[in-house]
């Protein structure tokens, strides 16, 4: 036969009650919550240790060796800025030396650079390990790969990633990136995705540099479907 349980009408009482098996709780397991508690404060000092004395100094290293190679990238000496000089890093050296806590922009530039000296299996490698938050930056990251893939001969895959590039950026960027969209199309012999990447520019994007020419684009893909 199941216990009748009696709770006391009194909320007073009840609350009185629940406030006492705490307090004999607390005093029961006080030195297990105090060891436990002060673990997550010494972990959480160790952490600030860590990013203070280890990761930020790290960072700023890192920062400060690339500051040379990015003058060089903007010089266009893409083996310089890559390689380094002798005495300061280049963009691959301080990948080497500093991993992530370099940032992401410097796997850009290294990508970049290998795009333009020519060597683009390595170019793809970089870009695709550059991941930020400035969309505008990402999309110029994707529509190099594309060139890097155009350059390999890859039409169709590097169609693929101008239109990503075109709809990461969504600006008049975007139209530059249709443009090469449409021509990787137009050399594949598919001129319906071709037409449609340049009726997205004229659509869209008619105040473009690229729209202003794109009447031609369209009138000459169309000649095309229609013989």
């Amino acid at each position: 036969m199941a216990k009748n349980i009696k709770e006391s009408s009194d909320p007073k009482a009840n609350v009185a009650e629940a406030l006492s098996k705490t307090e004999l709780f607390l005093n029961r397991n006080k030195k297990t919550i105090a060891y436990a508690v002060g673990c997550i404060i010494a972990l959480a000092a160790l952490f600030l240790i860590w990013k203070n004395l280890i990761v930020q100094p790290k960072q700023r290293e890192a920062e400060n060796q690339s500051y040379i190679a990015e003058r060089y990238f903007r010089a266009d000496s893409f083996n310089l800025a890559l390689n380094g000089d002798g005495n300061a890093l280049g963009f691959k050296q301080v990948i080497d030396k500093y991993g992530s806590k370099a940032g992401g922009a410097v796997y850009y530039y290294a990508g970049v650079c290998y795009l333009r000296l020519g060597e683009y299996d390595k170019a793809i490698e970089y870009l695709k390990k550059y991941n930020e938050k400035d969309s505008r930056t990402m999309a110029k990251a994707k529509a190099c790969i594309g060139d890097a893939l155009v350059n390999k001969g890859e039409l169709k895959e590097a169609a693929d990633w101008f239109e990503k590039a075109a709809a990461l950026s969504d600006d008049v960027f975007s139209a530059g990136y249709l443009i090469k969209c449409g021509l990787c199309y137009e050399e594949l012999q598919q001129p319906e995705k071709a037409l449609a990447a340049y009726k997205k520019i004229k659509n869209q994007y008619v105040n473009s540099p690229e729209g202003a020419d794109i009447d031609k684009y369209i009138a000459r893909v169309e000649a095309s479907l229609n013989k």
